[in-house]
């Protein structure tokens, strides 16, 4: 199953590409699993992100076993092109909203120190309402839907025509989901560069995924004019 065939250039692309989405992706899964259960009490939060790592490993396991059927669906491919186009376009969002929030909150702290704010505390946002923790695993299964629905297809995009690549991009997935989630979301906070190169690599796959998806959509309607 695994041998010297993982030594060649396309093999070895296609687990780079698959290795960085699965980094920027369970990074941004952690990011959407820890918000959720901010708003719990402290001894709640394991258990509702331990609720998000389960529902993302099982939607993550279903995803791949259709995701493999599926892409041979003629029109999936580019559909699923579509999808990871409108999640990069979504993320870019995100880096540059938090990029104006980073900057925002560096120009408060320049003017508290020169004085043009006499009292900082009058600009502390309220604290938001307590959810309850239904809600909050809720919140978190549906966004795990998506994310995980999105992840799938990357990989699976990523890796087409490696079958073996798709089935290590699965399991690293869930192993940076389960064991390095935490780790990955601060340090895609602390170096945002990562996050730019991982937002890169997913258009490039969603490009790729819509030219090959165009081209068998061109050749499926030739087919079915002659």
């Amino acid at each position: 199953m695994f041998g010297m065939d993982w030594l060649t250039p396309d093999v070895l692309s296609a687990f780079f590409q698959v290795l960085m989405i699965d980094i920027v992706l369970a990074g941004d899964n952690a990011i959407v699993v820890g918000m959720a259960a901010a708003g719990l009490p402290k001894d709640q939060r394991a258990k509702v992100i331990l609720i998000g790592i389960a529902a993302a490993t099982v939607l993550r396991i279903v995803f791949a076993l259709m995701t493999t059927q599926l892409l041979q669906i003629v029109g999936l491919l580019f559909a699923g092109g579509i999808l990871l186009l409108w999640v990069s376009w979504k993320m870019w969002r995100e880096l540059r909203a938090d990029h104006a929030r980073t900057q925002a909150a560096a120009n408060a702290a320049l003017d508290r120190a020169d004085g043009d704010i006499d009292d900082p505390a009058t600009h502390t946002a309220p604290e938001a309402p307590r959810k309850s923790f239904g809600q909050a695993a809720l919140q978190i299964v549906l966004a795990d839907v998506s994310m995980s629905l999105d992840n799938v297809l990357a990989v699976a995009g990523a890796a087409r025509d490696h079958p073996n690549v798709l089935i290590v991009g699965l399991v690293l997935s869930v192993a940076f989901m389960g064991l390095a989630a935490t780790f990955i979301a601060n340090l895609l906070s602390r170096y945002r560069w990562i996050a730019y190169v991982g937002l890169v690599i997913i258009l490039y796959v969603a490009l790729a995924m819509m030219y090959q998806g165009g081209q068998e959509l061109v050749a499926f309607a030739e087919t079915r004019s002659g």
